[in-house]
Formats: C-alpha cells, sequence, structure tokens
C-alpha cells in the first residue's frame, strides 16, 4: 500500500525524523491560506501523486508570494502529470503538499527495505541524493552503500557512524543527526510494518541540518490487520480499479501490459504461467492467484475482472486442485461466463482434486472452452488463439 508525500512525512514526524513544514492542500484558495500560515519568502508547491519523477514532469513549483503559490496550485490541480513510472495515462492531480522552502547545501540518498536474502531491514545510502537510485547503481555502484541490520539489535552507533563515512558527514557536527535520524527512520520502518522507506532527496541544509525533502513510503498489505489507522491513509482514486475490486474479494491481483488474461491457484503456478506465456512469444495481462480456498463466488468475481480488461484478447485458466478442487473452479467459470458473456478465447487447464468431475461440467456446458492436457500445451493453444501478438 502506497500513501502521498505529505502522509509519509507526517509518519516520520511521528517518530522524530526532520521534515519541511508543509500541510496538504486539495484547492488553490487553501494553498494560498496554508502558505500565509507558513511564512515566507519561499514555498514549494508539490503534485501528490504515487509515482516518482514529479519535478521532471512539471509537478514540482518553486515559488515567492502568496500570489503564486495559488497561481501554481491552480495549475497543478486536475493536471495530468505523466512520468516515468506513471504510464502514458499519467495521473490526475487531486491534491498538492505546500510546503516552506529551504536552502539547499548537499542532496543525499537514503532508503530502507526488507533484504529478501537475509530477511533484514537493510539501508541503502549513497551522495547521489536527487536522482533514481536505479541510474546510480547501473553508472556508479561505487558510490552505493547496503547495510543489513540485525532486527535483534537494530540501529547501533556502528551502522550510524559507516552511513555518515558513506555519506561523506565526517563533521562532528552531523555525528548525533546521523544516528538521531537513523533511529527514527527504523524506527517508523519496523513499528508501521513499511516495505519500502525512501528518502530522496535527505538534504544537508545551508544551516548544517539534515532534513527529510522528500519521502515515499510503502506499507506491507499483510500487516494491515496490525494498523487500522492505514485505511485512512488508502487514496483509493490511485489505485487501479481492478487491482481495488479483486482485493474485495480477497484476490491476489496485479495488472499488466499484456494481451493473455490468467486466472491461477498459487502463487508461484501463477509465475510459472506467466513465465511460459512469454516463453512462446506472448505477454501475460495481469497475475491472479485465486488462492487455495476460493469459491464459486470468488471465483466468477476473478473471471470478470479479467473480461473487464480490454487489452484481454485471451484467457488462460491455469488451476491445479488441492484444497482448491476443480470441479469448483470449472462451475465458477461457466457461471461467470454465462454472467459476462464470453468474447474472446479461453484455455482451460484442470490437474488434481477432482479433475475428472470438472472436466465433465466443462464438457457438459456447451460453451467454446479449449482444453489442454499440461501446462505447456495450454500455453500453446492460447498464445496460438491470440495469434501470437504481445
Amino acid at each position: 500500500m502506497n500513501i502521498h508525500e505529505h502522509q509519509a512525512k507526517a509518519v516520520l514526524k511521528e517518530f522524530g525524523a526532520p521534515v519541511p513544514r508543509g500541510q496538504a492542500a486539495y484547492s488553490a484558495a487553501e494553498a494560498a491560506r496554508i502558505a500565509e500560515t507558513l511564512g515566507g519568502p519561499v514555498w514549494v508547491v508539490k503534485a501528490q501523486i504515487h509515482a516518482g519523477g514529479r519535478g521532471k514532469a512539471g509537478g514540482v513549483k518553486v515559488v515567492k508570494s502568496a500570489g503564486e503559490v495559488k497561481e501554481a496550485a491552480a495549475e497543478l490541480m486536475g493536471k495530468v502529470l505523466v512520468t516515468h513510472q506513471t504510464g502514458p495515462e499519467g495521473k490526475e492531480v487531486r491534491r498538492l503538499l505546500v510546503e516552506e522552502g529551504v536552502e539547499i547545501e548537499r542532496e543525499l540518498y537514503f532508503s530502507m527495505l526488507v533484504d529478501r536474502a537475509t530477511g533484514w531491514p537493510a539501508i541503502i545510502c549513497s551522495t547521489e541524493g536527487g536522482m533514481d537510485i536505479e541510474a546510480v547503481a547501473a553508472e556508479t555502484p561505487e558510490k552505493i552503500l547496503t547495510l543489513a541490520i540485525d532486527p535483534a539489535t537494530g540501529i547501533q552507533s556502528f551502522h550510524a557512524r559507516k552511513v555518515a563515512v558513506s555519506l561523506g558527514l565526517r563533521e562532528k557536527q552531523y555525528a548525533k543527526q546521523v544516528n538521531s535520524l537513523m533511529r527514527s527512520l527504523y524506527a517508523a520502518f519496523i513499528q508501521k510494518d513499511m516495505s519500502l522507506l525512501e528518502v530522496n532527496p535527505l538534504i544537508v541544509t545551508k544551516a548544517g541540518n539534515l532534513l527529510c525533502l522528500d519521502a515515499k513510503v510503502s506499507f506491507d498489505d499483510n500487516a494491515s490487520f496490525r494498523h487500522p489507522e492505514f485505511a485512512d491513509l488508502r487514496d483509493q482514486t490511485e489505485e487501479d480499479p481492478k487491482e481495488r475490486e479483486a482485493k474485495a474479494h480477497g484476490l491476489s491481483y496485479v495488472a499488466l501490459d499484456g494481451n493473455i488474461g490468467c486466472m491461477v491457484n498459487g502463487a508461484g503456478l501463477a509465475m510459472a504461467t506467466m513465465d511460459i506465456i512469454k516463453l512462446y512469444g506472448a505477454e501475460p495481462a495481469n497475475f491472479l492467484d485465486v488462492g487455495g480456498g476460493a469459491d464459486t463466488a470468488t471465483v466468477t468475481a476473478a473471471f470478470k475482472i479479467i473480461t473487464q480488461d480490454p487489452q484481454v484478447k485471451g484467457i488462460l485458466v491455469n488451476i491445479f486442485g488441492g484444497i482448491m478442487k476443480c470441479d469448483v473452479i470449472a462451475e465458477g467459470v461457466i457461471a461467470a461466463v454465462k454472467e459476462t458473456g464470453l468474447s474472446v478465447p479461453l484455455v482451460v487447464r484442470l490437474a488434481g482434486t477432482n479433475v475428472e468431475k470438472g472436466k465433465a461440467i466443462l464438457d457438459a456446458s456447451d460453451l467454446d472452452i479449449t482444453p489442454a492436457d499440461d501446462l505447456d500445451d495450454a500455453a500453446q493453444k492460447i498464445v496460438a488463439a491470440v495469434g501470437g501478438d504481445k
């Protein structure tokens, strides 16, 4: 679950991390009032969307009067920003962040995420702040420090010293600041069950203070039961409608750019299904895991989500029956087809519990369904049915 920059900074502030003074605005008039409350002489008006690259897309304005704040806000509100992370369709700006301006001496990069190799939180930092970390990794990897943190001990003084040296903050005045900042960010990361915390840039001001000038936070959806406050931070207008509907039915769904819709049970099998579709020259339109305990209603909902995607030119249902029985899948597919109609090729591969019952149900339906013997056979048939076009 992603949140907006102004929300991320509010969370970091709760844990004592230094952030600029600012407030969210939902209209140009409100932005001007916030600027007057903050005081001048410089303000920054930032578009709030769940995507990076806002500055390059014209979504960040530095202004020098309350009147200019209002003008900048009016220009940004309702604008569709297209960045390298939004795709060509872009994202509409529905809220803004108005902040006090600060004098920047240096820009640094700092982030925390979970290192899947160790299962520990990891810090990634660099002197190259303000840039995409992927570009830094590709062009100057020696400028990146990755530091794993043992969750049994948390942040220790030697971690802070190592980060300070890596960031070129060797002066004594920065030692306590780096230590305090890292402990605050680590506490927020752990206690809020974050999957990503990125501060880019982390700046050194002209006055010699560290400040989180930007902040990006993602929470682990699997931990949402521990955090009822997450519900207030969710902006559903930023989410894919299909992903939102899938979540309401307890489905794991991610929209992709291909044209073959996939309905599979089990994350591993879903990944394998997408891989073999690509192997035979096409692209999956989604990742969709119906889980191990889905019923007919859940399968019907999953099928409807797939068919509502205009990009989908063919559908592959790949089910290995265990807890999830093949006859239940077959009944769900038939119910969904009868409810939504079927205008694209449909290939179904069933294996496992009640597979013969499932195949018999499909055969007796008189629907235009192509059966497959195994995954390889299924992938070849659906790719051929859509013409193999990506």
